[in-house]
């Protein structure tokens, strides 16, 4: 029985470093070339594995990018998911700051996949629902962030917490893009600081110098 045991840990390892070179070697393919003009064949030529080894692990190049993009989003998803219970607005103005201009700066880190991705997007329905998917996930953790901000006074409540965090989200995601695509129009802290202001003032109530 040990023996076997030790011959199934063997397996489950070569096939995760076999997954791993497949994603390595796709990075660096979907970096140079763009999605359109990589093709999984090339993905598997580079990763050095055959290709009844690397379609156990991926289907197309669709699914390789789809793992990739969730790699990438997991970072930006941990941001999301950092606690938020502001006593203020001015400490609920730090916070949202802090996080909006950490959520900038990973997009223009990350500039060349995120073009990767936005290029994908507008190509395959697969990567398309997966961004999809992501999107939900952003809303869901802002939605909660501004129910809690109301329950506690310090938010309007004339206002729907879930319609609130989907037009907050987009502001952020048409920024990302534009810091992507190199065509922000103003330095990211400042766009940043625009952005927080805007949403601080429309949502909470009160003076940001009180404490």
């Amino acid at each position: 029985m040990e023996t076997s045991d030790k011959n199934i840990d063997g397996r489950k390892l070569r096939s995760i470093a076999t997954r791993q070179k497949l994603l390595d070697a796709a990075y660096e393919i979907f970096y140079e070339r763009g999605f359109e003009k990589t093709t999984i064949s090339q993905i598997i030529k580079k990763a050095k594995t055959g290709y009844g080894t690397a379609y156990v692990h991926f289907k197309s190049k669709d699914d390789i990018l789809i793992m990739l993009m969730e790699n990438v989003m997991q970072e930006f998803l941990e941001l999301a998911k950092t606690p938020f219970k502001p006593t203020s607005k001015k400490e609920a103005k730090e916070l949202v700051l802090a996080q909006v201009t950490s959520f900038l700066k990973l997009a223009e880190s990350n500039r060349e996949m995120f073009k990767v991705f936005l290029e994908a997007n507008g190509h395959s329905s697969s990567v398309n629902a997966k961004w999809n998917e992501i999107r939900h996930a952003f809303i869901h953790y802002i939605t909660k962030d501004i129910t809690y901000v109301q329950n506690e006074g310090l938010a309007r409540t004339d206002v729907k917490a879930a319609l609130v965090a989907r037009s907050w989200f987009f502001a952020n995601e048409n920024y990302q893009w534009e810091i992507v695509r190199n065509e922000n129009i103003a330095p990211l802290e400042e766009i940043a600081e625009t952005i927080t202001t805007m949403y601080i003032d429309g949502l909470y109530l009160g003076s940001t110098t009180k404490s």
